[in-house]
């Protein structure tokens, strides 16, 4: 039954924020949809393919398409004790986050140590890998903290290292999507019961995925790995008041403490979330790209050198082989994380708790500076 009205728009956003047209226009269609009831855009929103990114979408009807391929992708944050943090000396020490663990050929892994009982949906494709796009693990500093009795709680203070860890579920989110867009297209689950289950699995193997992966930095950089302080997922659907709240780009926002990502060459924020209904429950997930991944590629062909980009302005350094990944993830391509994290607090989303300063960000293995061992694994595997 189609409804009379579309639903609210919201834009959490101030007039300074860049907030694309065509981003705008995406929550309204998204808002003319059946069943949708509100609409809360963030102020890292920016366009997709089909619907916004950083938007919270409520309605009474499941679009799995509104979640997207990438089911459960997060971010988490692990404490990690070092004794020198010397960038030069640990970008070389990163294992290779594009070669899966494989439950059997690497069973003697220490990483699997931070995992019991079964793999989510029995998918072992792709564990432990980091993928592409805006995914990334990064070694990080405490840097500035604005709330010390809450960075107490969370067992943080300046000058602390955690790693950062930002990835979904890999293949599993897109396997889900495709068997229901193949039939339905852009259309509603006709079983929300049926894809709520899958999507459970492939938000609980997000998770374990993030897991992994931290172990596996810990162990090449001779830590110990630790149980994550935060761990969320701003791609997901929620079943709330009565009805669904669709995530894609936007975390969970009551009462949650979250961070926010910058770019590898810029400060993240860890907050305190207190969003209410208006906002969709949720906050922005990340700095938002103001630029397409061509446009970013073009311009930043022009502007920069690859050399530029594997340190940044911060004197961290970049782990990327692909120079392609480099030009399009440039910090460049993305909005003011400071912006964004004023926006929030201005419309009294969120509190900043403290910053994160990156000292190595890795985006994919650089197998020019990778150990020697490493690299030799590497060439035996197809």
């Amino acid at each position: 039954m189609s409804q009379q009205h579309p639903a609210t728009v919201s834009v959490f956003a101030s007039p300074e924020s860049w907030i694309e047209s065509d981003a705008l226009a995406q929550c309204h269609q998204v808002a003319a949809l059946d069943g949708m009831t509100h609409v809360a855009a963030m102020p890292d929103l920016h366009p997709g393919k089909g619907a916004p990114i950083g938007a919270a979408m409520a309605s009474t009807v499941l679009y799995p398409f509104l979640v997207g391929s990438d089911i459960g992708c997060g971010i988490a944050v692990f404490p990690i004790k070092l004794k020198r943090a010397v960038p030069e000396k640990l970008a070389a020490r990163f294992p290779d986050l594009d070669r899966a663990l494989d439950p059997e050929q690497d069973a003697d892994d220490p990483a699997w140590d931070v995992f019991q009982g079964e793999v989510p949906a029995g998918y072992v494709q792709g564990l432990g890998t980091v993928g592409r796009g805006n995914h990334f693990v990064e070694l990080a500093r405490i840097g500035t903290v604005f709330e010390p009795d809450h960075a107490s709680r969370l067992g943080l203070a300046a000058d602390d290292l955690v790693l950062i860890v930002h990835s979904g579920s890999r293949g599993l989110g897109e396997q889900i999507l495709r068997a229901h867009t193949a039939v339905h297209g852009a259309g509603p689950a006709p079983d929300p019961s049926a894809y709520l289950a899958m999507h459970d699995d492939a938000v609980r193997w997000g998770s374990l995925n993030r897991r992994l992966m931290a172990a596996r930095v810990a162990h090449a950089l001779g830590a110990e790995p630790a149980e994550p302080l935060i761990d969320q997922c701003h791609n997901l659907v929620e079943v709330r008041d009565g009805g669904y709240l669709h995530r894609k780009g936007a975390a969970p926002g009551d009462g949650r403490d979250v961070l926010i990502a910058g770019t590898r060459g810029t400060f993240s924020y860890i907050v305190a979330a207190h969003a209410g209904p208006d906002a969709g429950h949720s906050v922005a997930h990340g700095a938002g790209r103001k630029m397409s991944r061509a446009d970013a590629l073009r311009r930043g062909r022009v502007k920069h050198r690859v050399e530029e980009l594997r340190r940044t302005p911060l004197g961290s350094l970049v782990v990327c082989g692909d120079r392609q990944l480099l030009f399009e993830e440039a910090p460049t391509a993305y909005k003011r994380i400071e912006q964004v994290i004023s926006d929030l607090v201005g419309h009294g989303l969120a509190t900043p708790v403290a910053t994160t300063v990156p000292l190595v960000t890795y985006k994919t293995a650089d197998l020019g500076s990778a150990p020697p061992a490493d690299r030799r694994r590497r060439r035996g595997r197809p």
